[in-house]
């Protein structure tokens, strides 16, 4: 696989990134945690339980506030399985979709296991983090897509009928992989979303997902980028429900005043497009972050999913810089993800200077081990 890897970095093109890359990160664990406490109800409910201007901050959610879901933690697993991938690059093995499931099977262990196996070897960094070691509502798709070591692939995915968001929202990651070609990070996407999700319209949700959070992490616009993962969506046998949920995102744009109607009138429900469509239009029309993500939480539909998208899209076209500081005060895990960030950057712009075929850092290696 040819990746088209960029050479040189200049630093204030190594900054950018940087900064793209924690704001993706952060930003979806915001979006997330706006909605996680209200993704169960309706319009009407949410109004009820927090007035008429419905959610404008942090609501308890998993018994405190500014708490984060399984998306979250599957989206810093992903991050995770990146790095490895590159790391392990200098062995001769290069299959970015194995190291992904590899780290997805670290979650799962998240999810039964009390705390870290220091026993494990392979663990690294992330899996010693205790805080992840709790249930945020993961779907059963993942807990049963993940539950043994078989990876799903396109051939034989797992849960061939499963259209839900939960691959859909792990996915943003693929898509600051930067220097490869757009539809290498399309078909990443697609291939991993296959780990837990088999039906056409959750796999090719996440891959134009992923080329959308690609176009604007390279400083494309956001409606480019949509248009871009149209182009890539074209060919693909059962695109057309992703194809016209994302067209009817950008035709809403026209449509009058943002609202819960508009947002309702692009779905309600948890299937993958529909949520993607939702997370689009209100980075769209999202005046700034804070608007754009209280826009995507507050309707009937899965708040956690579209905020944790729309955030992530906001995060990486606007950079860290852009996000609320009182909710990146308050948000959970905030160390762990700056820190991820910090390191997936790093890898992808410095990589040779941590490790090359005939050394490696021993430090980089603790945490990413081959």
């Amino acid at each position: 696989m040819s990746t088209g890897i960029l050479a040189v970095w200049g630093r204030a093109e190594q900054q950018d990134f940087r900064g793209r890359v924690r704001g993706t990160l952060l930003g979806g664990a915001i979006g997330d945690a706006l909605g996680a406490g209200v993704s169960a109800l309706t319009l009407e409910e949410i109004r009820a339980a927090h007035g008429p201007d419905a959610v404008t901050d942090f609501v308890p959610a998993h018994g405190a506030r500014g708490t984060v879901t399984a998306a979250t933690q599957l989206t810093l697993f992903t991050v995770d399985g990146l790095i490895r991938a590159q790391v392990r690059r200098d062995t001769g093995a290069w299959h970015p979709p194995t190291d992904v499931h590899r780290a997805h099977l670290r979650w799962a262990a998240t999810q039964h296991d009390w705390g870290p196996d220091e026993r494990r070897e392979d663990n690294g960094w992330l899996a010693a983090q205790e805080w992840l070691y709790v249930r945020r509502a993961p779907t059963r798709e993942c807990l049963n897509g993940l539950g043994d070591d078989l990876m799903g692939t396109l051939d034989r995915p797992k849960h061939p009928a499963a259209h839900d968001a939960a691959a859909l929202t792990r996915s943003a990651p693929f898509g600051l992989l930067v220097g490869w070609e757009p539809q290498l990070v399309f078909q990443l996407a697609v291939e991993c979303a296959a780990h837990t999700h088999g039906h056409p319209t959750a796999l090719l949700s996440a891959g134009a997902f992923a080329v959308v959070v690609h176009g604007l992490a390279r400083g494309e616009t956001l409606d480019g980028s949509v248009q871009h993962a149209l182009g890539l969506l074209a060919d693909r046998p059962g695109h057309e429900p992703v194809t016209e949920a994302l067209r009817r995102a950008l035709g809403a744009v026209r449509r009058g005043i943002p609202g819960p109607a508009l947002v309702e009138s692009l779905g309600a429900t948890d299937s993958a497009e529909e949520v993607l469509a939702v997370a689009v239009y209100c980075a769209l029309v999202g005046e700034d972050v804070r608007q754009g993500l209280r826009l995507a939480v507050n309707h009937g539909g899965p708040s956690a999913a579209t905020g944790a998208l729309c955030g992530a899209l906001l995060g990486a076209m606007h950079g860290e810089t852009a996000l609320p500081p009182a909710w990146l005060a308050e948000l959970e895990g905030r160390a762990t993800l700056l820190e991820l960030a910090d390191d997936f950057a790093m890898e992808m712009t410095q990589g040779p200077a941590l490790h090359s075929p005939a050394t490696a850092a021993p430090g980089w290696l603790a945490r990413y081990p081959r």
